[in-house]
């Protein structure tokens, strides 16, 4: 108990404002989501309860809601379809009037063609860490008055220097390497003591963090992205807040955050939540319980809660041109309030993606928080998440354990042939790894074949592929702790030794992965049936693994062999989508073959085939 009164009480109250803040800062003229209720807060804003007024053609204010806090006012504002952009003041008739200026901008155009487009089976994602990547302007390093001032690269808990102009710089290499969408980690402010480069604890929504950058280097971001034919992936957090938030330092209410008696953490246990023999207690604890005691729990049925969480997310489309999110902690928020807040999210723009973080284990699981084919009582709208099973129970198993009759490559099969349970099994983001998992080359014991046997699949199986930074040079690290997955890009900062943005920089070793990466992943920008492609996956035999990607202008033929032996490839045994070709072209090599005859596949290794008639 007193521990948990030290972290959220006993902290100093920031509400000296001079001028109250407004959030959301601004609105648009011409959206579908025409009623917002903007939070205004200062010392003192909402004594006496006093009128607010607007002048401004085509907006009224509908309500006016006085809050325990009197730091705090709530404005609900209807705005006319006729309504126009242009500047005007809300005034707080308190004593000496306050007015706060306040802006309609014109909605963004090009709404699904170069912003809010989608993320789909299509696109090959890249995630990174601003922080870790690549420091493009050191002038940001450091900012006067932030509570983290750490700058130390030797340290993996410190804060590096990186940021979204690095990013920036090094869009062309992304480009270049086959990559169609980027998606950092948060890149909202986290003014947070310590660890504040991870980006996910946040402490206001509506300002970029400055040590990236800020709001117009984040804009630049977008825009340059876009030029290239790029999407740029947002990652969003409704579950959680920093413990600096304002709102935590200062709630506007009492039921602002879950709060217990004493400290309650979440279990981490998501059965609790579908399992029909669960204690209810338990499954309060998932889903209302403190992430960690630095990120304290909204509660996401305080409606005042729930309308600043929906607007923000709207609000980061149309001011930096999102095209889809990944949720953080999906399993954790409350899965009512997460059906309407994608439905927001949707109806005001109808082809942006959605995917979240499930971090659980088992299909069923996975495919309780999405769109899914079971018949039970909760129905989720999220299209998507990010797919653990195919992960833990598929390629890690397949290209680490000895076949058998339900181990090694048969654990890939099992988890794919369960695709019956999700609505779109497509959309489905699958990786190798990412931000909080070893990394992959670690996984597999620094083994370049299972490397490339592990890229090789991730290119070519249903669903999205997404990869985290430094897969393609063989960055290595496992996550005890989480910094040694999360190491600085060599070549991202001036003075590296290094340079592994360029071929010069890299060892043969990592050249090797990353010329497999670029030539399969630019074959897939071109190829109709990896991206969009049917999948049909025969039972493996004797560790050998064969699936085709198909549709009615492209067969892809892909063999993978996790044996420690070379196997023979029979084409007569693929009759039922192998019949009627005559030749076969590796797609990494250019090599033709006969279909008529059987050819050897390398022990450890994938073949990938597109078969011509």
């Amino acid at each position: 108990m007193k521990r948990y009164l030290l972290f959220l009480f006993l902290l100093p109250v920031v509400t000296g404002f001079s001028q109250p803040e407004i959030y959301p800062p601004h609105w648009w003229a011409g959206m579908k989501t025409n009623t917002i209720q903007v939070m205004i807060y200062g010392k003192d804003v909402g004594v006496g309860k006093p009128a607010v007024s607007l002048k401004h053609a085509g907006v009224t204010i509908t309500k006016v809601h006085y809050v325990e806090n009197p730091n705090y006012l709530f404005v609900d504002l209807t705005i006319s379809p006729k309504a126009s952009a242009g500047k005007f003041d809300i005034t707080i008739r308190q004593g000496n009037p306050v007015t706060i200026p306040y802006t309609l901008k014109p909605k963004r155009t090009g709404n699904g063609t170069t912003y809010a487009q989608g993320v789909t089976s299509s696109d090959f994602i890249y995630l990174l860490m601003p922080d870790r990547f690549s420091n493009g302007d050191p002038a940001n390093d450091r900012i006067a008055g932030m509570r983290d001032q750490s700058l130390d690269r030797d340290s993996i808990f410190h804060r590096h220097g990186g940021d979204l102009q690095g990013a920036i710089n090094h869009l062309d290499y992304l480009n270049d390497l086959g990559v169609t969408a980027l998606w950092m980690m948060p890149v909202i402010e986290n003014d947070m003591p310590d660890r504040s480069e991870h980006g996910y604890a946040f402490t206001n929504h509506y300002k970029i963090e400055p040590r990236l950058g800020g709001g117009e280097a984040y804009k630049k971001l977008g825009y340059e992205l876009h030029r290239r034919g790029m999407k740029l992936i947002q990652d969003a957090v409704y579950n959680h807040v920093g413990l600096y938030h304002f709102t935590v330092q200062d709630k506007p209410m009492a039921d602002w955050l879950h709060e217990w008696p004493k400290y309650t953490n979440t279990s981490y246990k998501d059965q609790t939540l579908f399992d029909p023999h669960a204690v209810p207690g338990e499954t309060k604890i998932m889903s209302d319980g403190w992430f960690t005691p630095m990120m304290p729990d909204l509660n996401h049925h305080n409606p005042y809660v729930a309308n600043y969480l929906i607007q923000h997310a709207i609000w980061c489309v149309e001011e930096f041109g999102v095209d889809g999110f990944r949720i953080d902690t999906y399993a954790y928020n409350d899965l009512e309030f997460m059906n309407r807040c994608n439905k927001a999210l949707l109806d005001e723009y109808p082809k942006l993606s959605l995917f979240g973080e499930t971090w659980v284990h088992g299909v069923i699981n996975q495919a309780f928080f999405c769109e899914n084919n079971l018949n039970i009582p909760f129905k989720s709208n999220l299209q998507a998440t990010t797919d653990f099973q195919t992960l833990f129970y598929g390629i890690q198993p397949a290209v680490n354990e000895k076949f058998g009759w339900t181990d090694g490559v048969n654990k890939l099969y099992q988890t794919l042939s369960n695709d019956l349970i999700y609505k779109d099994p497509m959309r489905q983001v699958i990786f190798l790894d990412n931000h909080d998992l070893s990394r992959f080359f670690s996984v597999v014991g620094e083994d370049v074949k299972k490397v490339k046997v592990g890229f090789t699949w991730l290119l070519t199986c249903r669903g999205i592929p997404q990869m985290y930074y430094g897969g393609e040079i063989l960055m290595k690290g496992i996550t005890n702790p989480d910094g040694w997955v999360r190491l600085d890009f060599p070549g991202g900062w001036p003075g590296d030794k290094v340079n592994k943005f360029t071929e010069a920089g890299r060892t043969p070793e990592e050249q090797e992965v990353y010329t497999l990466i670029k030539t399969l992943a630019n074959f897939r920008k071109q190829s109709s049936a990896l991206k969009t492609g049917k999948f049909m996956h025969y039972l493996p035999v004797d560790g050998l693994y064969v699936y085709f990607r198909y549709d009615t202008n492209q067969t892809i033929m892909c063999i993978m062999n996790t044996n420690d032996k070379e196997m023979d490839v029979d084409f007569s045994k693929y009759t039922e989508r192998a019949t009627g070709f005559t030749k076969a072209n590796n797609v990494l090599t250019g090599e033709s073959m006969s279909t008529s005859t059987a050819f050897k596949i390398q022990p450890m290794s994938m073949t990938v085939l597109e078969l011509k008639k």
